[in-house]
């Protein structure tokens, strides 16, 4: 049986504490591909709680190895911005875990160029090595990160204008509405996300059902971007009950 939400976020928490085990071993380890949202925020909550819980010196050793890329970031919001990315992560994890900024990283959505931002974003993951393990969540019209449809498997970290869709999804948790939802991103594109070691699709709700289906059972399309998904070879599907209520075939 799939799990409620809370036990969902400790399965997906002890995830992460498992994908930082090499590089606090001296080992080697890929950073981690981090996402936002309100399905990650029971995610992130369980995680601080497994750290604070460990040892001091496990749980510093596992800080100090930490190294992790976010999905993305709005354009034209910034650190100080309490919609931004980089505000939601700092609440969540930065702050809670006293990580440094340089072991939390996320575009610049104050870039003067976002679209250079884009491509030196990219750089710096490669340059990292890639991606271990990637968190992802999932949008109502199937996009991962903000790869929007229609969108190509190879599709790279790039600049682009959000859906109509995706920023009705996301006005919730702008204090203003629709109107202050931004109408660009920059995202980490398929082409990384398909090259992790490891993708954990982590999705919620009642509301996720349908689109977790057609995800996992339709052939992968560009209209349907999480579909892409299908075609790794360690893809791990974390769903609630709720989300899994419409699936055949759930691997948790």
């Amino acid at each position: 049986m799939a799990p409620g939400p809370e036990a969902l976020g400790q399965r997906v928490a002890e995830l992460i504490v498992e994908a930082l085990r090499p590089a606090a071993a001296g080992g080697p380890a890929k950073p981690l591909g981090l996402a936002t949202g309100r399905t990650m925020e029971p995610v992130y909550g369980a995680l601080v709680e497994q750290l604070q819980a460990l040892p001091s010196g496990e749980r510093q050793g596992l800080l100090a190895g930490w190294s992790s890329f976010n999905l993305d970031e709005y354009v034209g919001l910034g650190p100080e911005d309490l919609e931004s990315f980089a505000a939601s992560m700092e609440r969540c994890l930065g702050a809670p875990l006293g990580l440094a900024p340089g072991q939390l990283r996320l575009p610049d959505g104050l870039a003067p160029h976002p679209e250079r931002e884009a491509r030196h974003y990219g750089q710096a993951i490669a340059a990292a090595g890639g991606l271990g393990l990637q968190l992802l969540g999932l949008g109502n019209n199937g996009h991962v990160g903000f790869n929007e449809p229609p969108c190509p498997p190879e599709a790279p970290t790039r600049c682009l204008e959000l859906d109509p869709a995706t920023r009705r999804q996301n006005a919730g948790l702008f204090a203003a509405g629709l109107a202050a939802v931004p109408m660009r991103a920059i995202t980490v594109g398929l082409a990384e996300i398909l090259a992790a070691e490891t993708v954990v699709l982590v999705v919620s709700g009642e509301s996720k059902a349908e689109i977790l289906r057609r995800s996992l059972e339709e052939p992968p399309q560009p209209q349907l971007p999480a579909s892409w998904l299908q075609r790794h070879r360690r893809l791990k599907v974390m769903v609630d009950g709720a989300a899994a209520s419409r699936l055949g075939c759930v691997r948790i």
